[in-house]
């Protein structure tokens, strides 16, 4: 075959150059690229409206510490009612549906989980809880988000089936991670760690593209910005590494202990507390921001919402929290995420994690206190999610801190090896658990 030139070009090499010029395939990639941005964009807009639903609820709390005690049940149960009428399956993290849609063999099944719609009410709902004082995070329901809007404009595009039901949902929740966050890296870890539990060659470009144009996004409309500010904590070999192997195993026990709790309080709580939750949903939302009210004024109002603001201030050391936040944050999120609203785990597992690490810096008076503070960050992290990589990744990206990488891996692994001694089951996948069991597919393997 005479190429433009007059050169005779090899068969497989002209096969290559029209695939490469084929206007489909670069409908698909326009397309897909369209989308990938369309994540990142969703994720500012996202961020923007969960701290301005921070900022109004402090300013109401500010009239009266007492507000809450009517806001909370009235806005949980309203969430809870809007969940089950109009948008089931936007109820929790969302992270559970994303993993359990990739093990989906039904499409309509998938659709239940992963749509423009659940993406859309995750987005309000999650609003309405952080407005009413729930302890719940948007970067759980970004990947959901993202999942969805990749979803969506795969079966538009007409993407191969493989793309279509793997590489499209890992990039989207993986997109949503680099976006909400402004941590790349963590992005792709949390894709190949968390969501996939492998990592296939097919899908490895689909989800590192869609990572750096949704990343890409988010840093030109955001800027550089890392979600907990800046620390220069270092730690020195020696006694300093005590504070890892503390921080490791009190943060991991600790981590595990809260997934086990939750995924069993999920499960079915026992007794008529129970049959009450399963019978009167709406009314037992109502209760659960009954509880959070008391739980609010015990903390002096810190255990409301995402916790960004608190984890951040303990991190830099520019406010003094309540002794017990740590514990009344964890409650505040188990309580939470029980009573059924859309909102995620992420925020306020690293906000608990920061509250344990101030208690211990007492403890560990050779270590800097903001270094111990990450280390009980990541360590609980990593005892909740059981995804080492990505713990110490995330916390290491948040915090711009590079010095600490090896102290926050070491302190992760730990954490984890302690947390699989609790739970034997990462939480994620054993949440996602139910909504296979509803979609009619096989649950996944579960530990003893």
């Amino acid at each position: 075959m005479t190429g433009l030139l007059g050169l005779r070009m090899p068969n497989d090499v002209l096969v290559q150059v029209k695939r490469w010029l084929s206007l489909r395939r670069w409908a698909r990639r326009l397309l897909f690229w369209g989308g990938a941005v369309a994540v990142g964009g969703v994720a500012i807009m996202f961020a923007v409206a969960s701290e301005y639903a921070n900022e109004v609820l402090h300013r109401v709390i500010g009239y009266s510490s007492f507000l809450p005690f009517v806001i909370a049940p009235a806005g949980l149960a309203l969430a809870v009612a809007v969940t089950r009428r109009f948008f089931p399956g936007s109820e929790g993290s969302g992270i559970p549906q994303t993993i359990a849609a990739l093990d989906m063999k039904d499409q309509s099944a998938r659709n239940a989980v992963l749509s423009l719609r659940i993406a859309a009410g995750k987005i309000l709902l999650t609003f309405v809880g952080l407005l009413s004082g729930a302890s719940v995070g948007r970067e759980g329901p970004t990947v959901q988000i993202g999942a969805s809007i990749m979803h969506a404009l795969g079966r538009l595009g007409a993407f191969p089936r493989h793309d279509l039901e793997k590489g499209l949902i890992l990039a989207g929740g993986a997109a949503g991670v680099a976006a909400a966050f402004n941590t790349p890296l963590a992005g792709v870890v949390f894709a190949i760690e968390e969501m996939s539990r492998s990592f296939e060659h097919r899908t490895s470009g689909t989800v590192m593209t869609a990572v750096i144009v949704a990343g890409i996004t988010s840093l030109y409309v955001l800027g550089n910005y890392t979600y907990f500010g800046h620390t220069s904590a270092t730690l020195s070999l020696g006694e300093g590494w005590i504070a890892v192997l503390v921080c490791g195993v009190v943060g991991g026990l600790l981590g595990g202990l809260f997934s086990r709790a939750l995924i069993a309080s999920v499960r079915g709580l026992p007794g008529r507390i129970g049959r009450f939750m399963r019978e009167r949903p709406i009314l037992f939302a109502a209760g659960c921001g009954l509880t959070l009210a008391i739980i609010g004024l015990v903390s002096g109002s810190t255990t409301y919402g995402s916790g960004y603001n608190e984890a951040k201030q303990i991190v830099e050391g520019t406010k003094a929290l309540p002794e017990a936040y740590g514990a009344l944050k964890m409650l505040a999120t188990l309580v939470s995420y029980l009573s059924g609203i859309p909102g995620g785990l992420f925020a306020p597992t690293l906000a608990v994690g920061a509250g344990f690490g101030s208690n211990l810096v007492p403890f560990l008076p050779y270590a800097p206190a903001s270094a111990v503070i990450i280390l009980g960050m990541v360590s609980y992290f990593a005892g909740v999610v059981q995804a080492p990589i990505t713990s110490f990744v995330i916390v290491m990206e948040m915090t711009d801190n590079h010095t600490m990488v090896v102290p926050l891996m070491a302190a992760s692994l730990i954490a984890y090896a302690c947390s699989s001694l609790v739970c034997g089951t990462p939480l994620y996948k054993a949440l996602s658990e139910g909504f296979l069991t509803r979609s009619g597919g096989a649950p996944l393997p579960v530990k003893s």
